[in-house]
C-alpha cells in the first residue's frame, strides 16, 4: 500500500502537462506544467524573481529562485514588460503571506525547477498596459491598438462581445430564425445617410454602393418564402461620428418576419431581451409599475408614443430610470403680465413652455449652480433659464409679481412642488425648448448621479409622424424609413385637404438608458400605397421604379404582410457594459475623426489603381 502511495506521488511530481495562465488551482499542486505567454509584471526581491505571466485567459505568478534552478533564474533576470516566454516548472502552494484574493491563482503559484526560454523580446511599450495606470491618450491606444488589447478591460469586453453573438445566433436560431447573409456590394439607395460608393472595374461609371442596412435584400426573402429571417449584419453609413455612434461601420441584430402584426414584434424582442440580459447581465430590468410603492419589478417594457416622450422629455430616446418629467405650463404663463412670456405662451402650436421640478434641489444646489444652469443651456440656443425655489413660506422668484396668486397656486399643484424642490423653466420654440431641457434634464441626472447602472429601462416608442417639415424650405419629406406601413393604409393620403404632418407610421422605436437601440416597423406592403406614399414628397412613380426595381417588381408577385427591426448591437453591448464611448466595445475601431489609426486608413492609392477604376481625383486648388 506505502508502495502504491509513492508511485502516485512520483507521477504527480513528474506529470507533465501544458496549461493557459489563469488555469492553475490547488489542485493542481505539484504537478509539472508548461505555461506561454507575456511577461505582464516583473519584481526582483532580492536572490528571487517574482513575474506575473499573461495570457488572455490571465495571470498566473510564477517564480524565480536560483537555489531552485539557477540557468532559469539567470535568463529570467533578463527578462523584460511584455516580453514573450515558455517556461516549465511545478505548481506549489503560495505561502499565506502571499495570498492574493485579486488574482483567480491566488492559492498557488509555480516554482521554476526546469526551464524558461526567451520565445521574444519586445521594445517599451508607448504607454504603460498595467491596469491601475492612468488611461492613456485614445488616440496613441487605438495607433497601438493590439497592444491596449492586451489591457483586461479591452480583453474582458472582446470576451463579452463574443458571449452575446454567440447567445443571439443561438436564441434566434432555436426559434426558427433562418440566418441569412446578404450581399456587401449592393446598390445605392436614398436612406438615412450618404452612402458609401464602390467604382465598378467591369463597368466604368458606375458604382457599387455598402450597404446602409440589408432592408431591401430582406424584404426580398419575405416574398422569397422565408418567413423568420435574422442576420447580425454589418452596416456602413458614412456619419460623422460621436461617443455612442461608430465612424462608418456598424453591427445590428436584423430581423424581419411574414404574417406579423406590432404585438408579435414586440413580443420577440422583449423575450430576447429579458433573456439576454438576465443570462449575461446583472442588470434590472424597469417597468411601468417599477416606481409603485417604491418596489421595482421586472415585467413589460414602457411605452410612450412619439408626442409624449418629445413633451415630457424632450426626446425620443428618454432616460427612465429616474423622474425629472417636463410638465406643459404655457396655460398659466399666458396670463403672466410679463409681455415676453405671454407673448410665447400667446403661439401654443409653435412654442412651448416647460417646467421641470427638482425633489429638494433648494438644498442640493446652491445659488452659482442655478445661475451656472443658465449658461449651460445657453450653448444648445437657449434664450434663458428661469427658476422657483419653493420655501416654507411659499414660491420665491423675482418674477412672482407678473403672476397672481392664484396663479402661483395652480403653478405648484401642476408641477407637484414641495417644500425645498426647485422648478426650473424653459421657454421658446418648440424644438428649441424641448432640445435644450431634454440636454438640462440629462445634465442634472449626471450631477445628481440619478441614474443606477444596475438597471435598465426599456421603453417603446411608438406612432412616429410619416412626414415632416423642412424648417427652411417648408418642402415635405420623409421622417424616417419611407417603406412602413402608415396607420389608416392609403386612405389618408387620397382624402382631400388632409394634414400629412398628423399621418403616423406603424414605425416604433426601443430606447435604453437615453439611446435609441433599436428601430421596426411593420412594412408597407401594397406597392400603390408606397407609391403614393413617395408622392408626397414629390418623388415620381418612375423614380420609385429606377431606385427600388427590384423590390417594386417583386411585390408584383404576391408579397405577404411582414414587419422588422434591428437592434443596435454596438450600442446595446455599450449598455451593457455601462461604457459611454462606443469605440472601446469594437475590436478594431476609428478614432473621433473617422481614422483607422493603427492602418493608417484612409490612405491614397496609386494612379494605377485610379486608372483600371477609370477614375481621376481632381485635387482642390484653394
Amino acid at each position: 500500500m506505502l508502495f502504491l502511495i509513492f508511485i502516485l506521488y512520483l507521477w504527480i511530481l513528474f506529470m507533465h502537462r501544458t496549461h493557459t495562465c489563469n488555469e492553475l488551482t490547488k489542485e493542481n499542486i505539484w504537478e509539472k506544467v508548461t505555461l506561454s505567454g507575456w511577461v505582464s509584471n516583473r519584481r526582483d526581491h532580492g536572490w528571487i524573481i517574482f513575474i506575473d505571466l499573461r495570457d488572455r485567459y490571465w495571470l498566473t505568478q510564477i517564480v524565480f529562485d536560483p537555489a531552485d534552478n539557477k540557468e532559469s533564474w539567470e535568463t529570467a533576470d533578463k527578462f523584460r514588460s511584455e516580453y514573450v516566454i515558455k517556461a516549465t516548472w511545478t505548481v506549489r502552494s503560495r505561502p499565506e503571506w502571499q495570498d492574493n484574493p485579486n488574482m483567480t491563482t491566488w492559492e498557488i503559484e509555480v516554482i521554476i525547477n526546469s526551464s524558461v526560454e526567451l520565445l521574444s523580446s519586445a521594445k517599451t511599450t508607448p504607454f504603460e498596459l498595467d491596469e491601475h495606470s492612468k488611461e492613456t491618450n485614445e488616440e496613441l491606444r487605438l495607433k497601438y491598438r493590439y497592444l491596449d488589447m492586451r489591457r483586461k478591460k479591452i480583453l474582458d469586453y472582446m470576451k463579452f462581445r463574443s458571449s452575446l453573438t454567440t447567445y443571439t445566433r443561438n436564441w434566434f436560431t432555436v426559434r426558427d430564425f433562418i440566418d441569412v447573409q446578404t450581399p456587401i456590394l449592393a446598390n445605392s439607395s436614398p436612406e438615412w445617410a450618404r452612402d458609401f460608393l464602390v467604382p465598378s472595374r467591369l463597368h466604368p461609371g458606375t458604382f457599387y454602393a455598402l450597404p446602409q442596412a440589408p432592408q431591401q435584400f430582406k424584404q426580398l426573402l419575405m416574398v422569397w418564402g422565408v418567413d423568420k429571417y435574422f442576420q447580425i449584419a454589418p452596416c456602413f453609413r458614412d456619419e460623422d461620428p460621436r461617443a455612442d455612434r461608430h465612424a462608418w461601420d456598424f453591427y445590428q441584430i436584423d430581423c424581419e418576419m411574414s404574417f406579423v402584426e406590432q404585438d408579435d414584434v414586440f413580443k420577440v424582442v422583449e423575450d430576447f431581451l429579458v433573456d439576454i440580459t438576465s443570462e449575461l447581465t446583472d442588470k434590472k430590468i424597469l417597468t411601468e409599475t417599477a416606481w409603485k410603492d417604491n418596489i421595482r419589478e421586472t415585467g413589460k417594457f414602457f411605452k410612450l408614443t412619439h408626442e409624449q416622450a418629445m413633451e415630457k422629455y424632450g426626446s425620443d430616446k428618454p432616460d427612465l430610470r429616474y423622474g425629472l418629467e417636463m410638465v406643459d405650463v404655457i396655460d398659466i404663463f399666458e396670463k403672466s403680465t410679463n409681455e415676453i412670456f405671454s407673448s410665447i405662451a400667446s403661439d401654443k402650436v409653435n412654442n412651448r413652455i416647460k417646467a421641470l421640478r427638482v425633489p429638494n434641489g433648494d438644498n442640493i444646489f446652491s445659488k452659482t449652480q442655478m445661475k451656472g444652469f443658465e449658461d449651460y443651456v445657453r450653448k444648445f440656443g437657449a434664450k434663458g433659464l428661469w427658476y422657483f425655489q419653493m420655501k416654507e413660506d411659499g414660491l420665491k422668484w423675482p418674477l412672482n409679481k407678473f403672476f397672481t396668486e392664484a396663479d402661483l397656486t395652480e403653478l405648484v399643484e401642476v408641477t407637484k412642488l414641495e417644500v425645498w424642490d426647485v422648478v426650473f423653466f424653459g421657454a421658446w420654440e418648440k424644438k428649441l425648448v424641448q432640445t435644450y431641457m431634454w440636454k438640462f434634464r440629462n445634465y442634472l441626472a449626471e450631477m445628481m448621479q440619478l441614474a443606477n447602472p444596475k438597471e435598465i429601462a426599456f421603453c417603446w416608442i411608438v406612432d412616429f409622424p410619416i412626414f415632416e417639415e423642412d424648417e427652411v424650405t417648408g418642402k415635405i419629406d420623409f421622417e424616417h424609413n419611407p417603406f412602413s406601413m402608415p396607420q389608416g393604409w392609403a386612405a389618408d393620403f387620397d382624402k382631400e385637404g388632409t394634414d400629412l404632418l398628423s399621418v403616423k407610421w406603424f414605425q416604433y422605436d426601443l430606447a435604453c438608458n437615453g439611446y435609441e437601440i433599436l428601430s421596426w416597423a411593420i412594412r408597407n406592403h401594397d406597392v400603390n400605397s408606397l407609391v403614393k406614399a413617395f408622392e408626397k414628397v414629390g418623388r415620381t412613380k418612375q423614380e420609385v421604379m429606377d431606385k427600388f426595381w427590384a423590390m417594386y417588381e417583386a411585390f408584383q408577385y404576391w408579397v405577404p404582410p411582414h414587419g422588422w427591426f434591428a437592434i443596435g448591437f454596438d450600442r446595446l453591448m455599450m449598455i451593457y457594459l455601462n461604457e459611454h464611448n462606443i469605440r472601446d466595445i469594437y475590436a478594431f475601431p476609428k478614432s473621433w475623426n473617422a481614422m483607422d489609426l493603427m492602418m493608417n486608413s484612409p490612405t491614397k492609392v496609386d494612379n494605377e489603381q485610379l486608372a483600371e477604376l477609370n477614375i481621376e481625383v481632381v485635387e482642390d486648388v484653394q
